[in-house]
């Protein structure tokens, strides 16, 4: 609406309806709303552009102390706070109070000579006392805070909507929105931050919570509800066990300040806001209470839970105000115009018929007869590889071969460049899969030829592993009981060499370290053998003449940049993951690679921004970028092209823009789907919370209730801190609760490929320091199928447990990739140094080809015209 007729002023409504809804709109799109939709100041109402200009100015200020709160660095912060929070909650306030007085209705706040505690408060600490005298006591003027705790005054709360109705004539939506300045986020990081100051016991910081708590209560109970939500994790989606934790300090809300008969019950506070709902007290479950066989923790957390499915209604609200839509759950899934056409979804499609159908169809029948007559040279070649044993360069029919399969890249190229979703037919994604092993292949024979790194190493450790080891097929998705005799004798494998051992022993003449003395085809035969997990992939990729070929992609740099999102701990823009691959492709290809700052254990939004904050970086290169995801990073990704699909014009341009978007994924090991570690730490983690809580009860008959009180003080300081509840935030990407409710409202576009990687552990390539967390997910999953941290059937480029419209875009982007035989830690190399051990460098369990984790990504992509050739690099076939 705001793009359409700039030259005219906004309809009065509408630029009223924007205005209500600021305070629940993010940053970026008031930010958009105010500087980039084109708009002079007097296309609006000026109260509505005042209102504007003032919560942006607040969004700001909050957006500054989201990251910044908590611990002796901020000290200062709650003056800070105080300085703004004080206008915002007056301003706020104002309109609830004139809509009482339209109504005739005279409360006490109407008689100017009485004083609010809060404005006692302020002028003793400016005369150097902080507590108020026992004169004060006298004509004092509730908060609407201490009047909605006040039994005998529950009945104001109730009039206050309807007054507000009458006031507005207007639906009860607006009385969903309320009057704030503050939308409810912004008064969650506000109260999260005192919650967690150091400073409980000023003034100032129970002067700010009393404010942010008088603006809840003078709003409607959905926006109270809506703030109690938001507590803990502010901006993602609810966690029960962040509330938790956020709730218990929001309960035992520091008072000192305030004389006890100006404090306010939180107990009556928030069941007032949560009808049917009883709000635990701590005394009634310490022993001696009434509750003392039962868990406060276990009581709390239901609550918790209760509070995240009343605030389903606000979640339903941000989501639609915050997000655009840009299609419907029962509209068609975009798919291939070839596939389209033969099930009749499009033929009454005049630009298929007239254009696309002679065009197009004439490219698809041609890239399927050069793929053919590539396969048909191409077996002939090997069979000839094979009998001759020259090497793929020195052999004629090679060269035919070879030649044929370009041609049919170059007509692959020629399809995708009529139809971006034609990557999804059957015929072409199964080719593009093909080349990716192929490539994949490639990449670690180059490492072997050319001695990169400790690769030669690697592949001997892998290859007298793997020739021990017994494997199952895992494509149907079943997967049997390994052998006995094998897991017993693997120990055998790495044990010191005897003299029995003989001449052809896999240590005492290792395979890789000498390839010049090896052939070509058996050089290819023994990393296939080594490198893939699944015997049927082998099978396939060992007859595929693809692979044997050893193609390579025409020299010259792409025009590309990778933006990488690494895992859950991670140092960001100063990691050093992949470094040296990253560096020799950039040597190679021109490819630079921009690394977000990505934090540890942070929760996807936040590692979102700093993705975004990385794209705006690369795309000032002028190159398309795609992304590359490792672990919690493929969360991260997911997150980053969701929330920029729908959001501002400006966002969205950095995805869809044909120069500088997204063109491509790829995705390591992908935690995206979460993992059984999630749900499993987070039982441990609710059994030992309350099982430390029967010690302590216990404890009670040896210890003071001081004692006792000071220890309870302690543990929700600990379990409300800065710290604690950044890390619950990251921790939500691995909770199935978390991840169903992102995949559900998740976004994403259609015509992305996505690569994946992903691997099984073996005894032979799991290292030391992974062992027992690799045994605890056989445990808890119940299948050895898994790398782990991530089962195999989880890392893929799609949803598995949540079916909707954009799940089936994304199982249509995903190219696969077949599953090798590494570990979890595969990317990683200087950051795991500390914790290597003798049997690691035996192993060479942290030795792996790096280069494989990113060039066969970028190359097939690149043969595919997909990824472009810079400027005076263009390839020719």
């Amino acid at each position: 609406v705001l793009r359409k007729k700039p030259q005219l002023p906004l309809d009065p409504s509408f630029s009223n309806l924007i205005s209500r809804i600021a305070p629940y709109m993010t940053f970026r799109q008031i930010s958009y709303v105010l500087n980039s939709s084109g708009r002079p100041s007097n296309h609006w109402q000026p109260f509505d552009l005042k209102r504007l200009r003032y919560v942006y100015s607040v969004k700001k200020k909050v957006q500054e102390i989201s990251e910044s709160y908590g611990g002796l660095s901020f000290l200062p912060q709650s003056f800070f706070v105080s300085i703004f929070l004080g206008e915002a909650t007056r301003s706020s306030l104002r309109a609830p109070m004139d809509i009482v007085a339209e109504n005739h209705v005279k409360p006490e706040a109407a008689d100017h000579t009485k004083r609010t505690v809060l404005s006692k408060l302020r002028r003793h600490r400016l005369e150097g006392s902080s507590r108020l005298t026992e004169e004060d006591d006298e004509g004092f003027v509730m908060s609407p805070a201490s009047r909605v705790a006040s039994l005998s005054n529950l009945h104001l709360q109730h009039e206050q909507p309807r007054l507000a109705s009458k006031y507005n004539s207007s639906s009860g939506v607006e009385d969903l929105l309320g009057d704030s300045l503050l939308g409810p986020q912004d008064v969650a990081i506000l109260l999260q931050a005192g919650l967690t100051s150091v400073m409980k016991g000023s003034t100032v910081v129970q002067l700010n919570q009393r404010m942010l708590l008088d603006l809840m209560a003078s709003q409607p109970r959905t926006f109270a509800i809506a703030v109690l939500a938001e507590l803990g994790t502010p901006g993602s989606q609810g966690v029960p066990r962040a509330l938790t934790s956020a709730l218990m300090a929001f309960i035992e809300m520091d008072q000192s300040s305030f004389k006890p008969a100006h404090r306010i019950d939180i107990h009556n506070l928030l069941e007032s806001w949560l009808p049917g709902l009883k709000i635990p007290r701590r005394d009634d479950y310490l022993a001696g209470g009434r509750w003392a066989r039962q868990s406060y923790y276990d009581a709390i957390f239901g609550v918790s839970v209760s509070i995240l499915d009343l605030a389903e209604v606000y979640s339903g609200l941000k989501l639609r105000i915050q997000r655009v839509r840009h299609s419907n759950e029962s509209d068609p899934v975009p798919g291939p115009k070839e596939e389209s056409f033969l099930t009749g979804v499009e033929t009454s499609s005049d630009e298929f018929h007239n254009n696309a159908n002679s065009k197009l169809a004439t490219s698809i029948n041609a890239a399927k007869e050069k793929i053919a007559t590539a396969d048909d040279l191409g077996k002939s070649a090997v069979f000839e590889l094979k009998s001759s044993g020259k090497p793929s360069k020195e052999c004629a029919s090679c060269a035919s071969a070879i030649s044929a399969y370009k041609k049919a890249f170059a007509a692959c190229a020629q399809v995708l460049s009529l139809d971006k979703n034609a990557f999804q037919a059957h015929w072409f994604k199964s080719f593009f899969r093909r080349n990716y092993d192929a490539l994949m292949v490639k990449s670690v024979y180059d490492n072997v030829i050319e001695d990169v790194d400790n690769v030669r190493i690697w592949m001997d450790a892998l290859r007298r592993g793997s020739s021990l080891r017994s494997t199952v097929p895992v494509c149907d998705g079943l997967e049997s009981n390994y052998p006995r005799s094998i897991l017993d004798d693997l120990d055998k494998v790495f044990s010191p060499i005897s003299s029995t051992q003989g001449e052809n022993s896999f240590i005492t003449n290792p395979f890789f370290a000498c390839p010049e003395k090896q052939k070509e085809q058996d050089i290819v035969d023994a990393i296939i053998a080594a490198l893939f997990y699944d015997p049927s992939e082998r099978e396939f990729i060992a007859n595929d003449p693809l692979v044997r070929l050893l193609i390579p992609n025409d020299p010259g740099n792409y025009n590309f940049t990778i933006i990488t999102a690494m895992g859950v701990i991670t140092e960001g823009k100063k990691g050093r993951e992949l470094e040296k691959a990253v560096e020799r492709l950039k040597k190679k290809r021109g490819v630079v690679t921009v690394r977000a700052d990505t934090g540890t254990a942070r929760s996807v939004d936040y590692n979102a921004n700093k993705i975004e904050e990385a794209v705006e970086q690369a795309v000032k290169l002028g190159r398309p970028y795609g992304l590359v995801g490792y672990s919690q990073g493929c969360a991260n990704e997911f997150n980053f092209e969701s929330l920029m699909l729908s959001g501002t014009p400006d966002q969205q341009k950095l995805l869809i823009s044909s120069e500088t978007g997204l063109i491509c994924r790829q995705l390591l090991f992908s935690a995206a789907n979460g993992s059984v570690h999630g749900p499993a730490g987070e039982a441990k983690a609710h059994q030992l919370i309350t099982m430390s809580e029967d010690f302590f009860k216990y404890q009670q008959g040896y210890f003071s209730r001081a004692f006792i009180s000071s220890t309870l003080n302690i543990i929700n300081d600990i379990l409300d801190s800065a710290a604690f509840q950044k890390f619950m935030g990251g921790a939500q990407s691995f909770f199935p609760d978390a991840l169903k409710a992102f995949w559900r409202e998740a976004q994403h576009m259609s015509h992305i490929p996505t690569c994946v990687l992903r691997g099984v552990l073996e005894q032979h390539t799991t290292p030391e320091s992974l062992e027992m967390i690799s045994n605890l997910l056989s445990k808890q999953s119940g299948s050895r199928l898994h790398d782990s941290q991530v089962h195999v059937y989880d890392a893929v480029g799609h949803p598995i447990y949540v079916k909707n419209r954009n799940g089936r875009i994304l199982k249509n982007c995903d190219m696969g990739g077949a599953i090798q035989r590494t570990h979890h830690w595969s990317p990683l190399s200087e950051e795991v140094e500390y914790v290597k051990t003798n049997k690691d460098v035996q192993q060479a369990s942290f030795d792996c080809a790096k280069d494989r984790h990113i060039f066969p990504f970028c190359d097939v992509n690149a043969r595919f015209g997909i990824i472009g050739y810079a400027p005076g690099n263009e390839k020719t076939f």
